[in-house]
């Protein structure tokens, strides 16, 4: 039997938006997750403008490419990617300023925005409510040499 051509993998461009201490989260609306920044990136888009985009359409913050550290590609589903870029602050954003402008579509129709809410945990507290898949590239890329964020 002749075998099906294999789909294209995407990639999902994402930003850890972090102090060294503390990451930035949003839960994911009609879950139980919570994510970080992040979305597929659109076609003859660079993968640092759509981590910067992504960041911007889900939180309202807006980062300039060349502030982001590229941690590189990574599998991360079946069929699709991660690349992780970090964005070291001084400071973590406060919650309240944060807006997700991003939208996902509700079964029997109707909107919600894709994060419903963020907060601001300690690594080892943000690792504990990301997904298995989320969690194993955050703990390789912690374990890598040249972490940006310190240990």
């Amino acid at each position: 039997m002749p075998r099906r051509p294999a789909r294209p993998r995407r990639t999902s461009c994402g930003v850890l938006v972090s102090d060294g201490a503390l990451l930035l989260l949003g839960h994911a609306a009609r879950s139980v997750l919570w994510d970080i920044p992040k979305g597929v990136a659109e076609a003859g888009e660079a993968f640092a403008e759509a981590a910067a985009r992504e960041l911007r359409e889900e939180t309202g913050l807006r980062v300039e490419r060349e502030a982001l550290i590229d941690l590189g590609v990574h599998r991360y589903l079946p069929g699709k990617d991660l690349a992780v870029f970090a964005w070291r602050v001084p400071a973590m954003p406060e919650l309240d300023a944060l807006r997700c402008t991003s939208r996902i579509p509700l079964p029997g129709g109707g909107w919600v925005p894709e994060f419903d809410r963020f907060a601001i945990l300690p690594w080892d507290e943000a690792m504990g409510r990301v997904g298995k898949n989320m969690a194993r590239v955050l703990g390789e890329l912690r374990a890598a040499r040249g972490w940006p964020f310190g240990g």
